[in-house]
């Protein structure tokens, strides 16, 4: 591990760093320095900043945290199409309901991507997003942000120029004939379906 000054260490960190009390003090005889050094140069466009040089400063161990893994897409998701589930795995029944359902909606299994609730634990709506989806179909509780989104269930919501439709978990869908008429209907609103 490489060991670095704080006035190092904030010229290569970008976020939030929270330091201790004895830190805090050291960083406050820094900032001093660093004003007095501004308060004696003439004033013009600011400089970059570079690092204050102080032997006595207290040296610091950078320790990373490793990043995750991008978030594992099952399918080809060719057409932008993400299709969230709560389930771990889909049973066969439950695959050939889906794609029953992608097939009604006049796409293929190859235009959407299947991301189960597992690999959303602990990742970010930003993650989410950065995964390029236009439409995410989520069906059942995923743990992870988007469950705080104020979508409806069985309306479509946009958000980030991203079409969003909630709905109940495919295996309670599959038992009842009722759930499977709503998410026709919301299915058809998302897909621009008139029939």
């Amino acid at each position: 591990m490489e060991k670095i000054t704080l006035s190092e260490l904030a010229n290569i960190i970008t976020e939030e760093i929270y330091l201790l009390p004895e830190d805090r003090a050291m960083d406050s005889n820094e900032a001093t320095h660093q004003e007095a050094l501004e308060d004696k140069s003439p004033k013009q466009e600011p400089a970059p900043q570079q690092p204050v040089e102080n032997e006595e400063a207290e040296q610091v161990s950078v320790v990373m945290e490793p990043k995750l893994e991008p978030i594992k897409i099952s399918g080809s998701f060719n057409q932008g199409i993400l299709i969230l589930h709560e389930e771990e795995e889909l049973s066969g029944e439950i695959m050939t309901l889906l794609s029953n359902i992608i097939n009604a909606v006049n796409h293929s299994m190859n235009d959407v991507g299947l991301v189960a609730s597992s690999q959303l634990a602990g990742r970010s709506l930003e993650e989410l997003y950065d995964l390029g989806a236009h439409k995410i179909v989520k069906f059942g509780r995923i743990r992870h942000g988007i469950d705080a989104l104020p979508a409806p269930d069985y309306q479509v919501y946009t958000e980030n120029e991203t079409e969003f439709l909630f709905a109940d978990a495919l295996t309670s869908i599959q038992e009842d004939k009722a759930l499977k008429g709503k998410l026709w209907k919301a299915l058809q609103s998302l897909f621009n379906i008139t029939k």
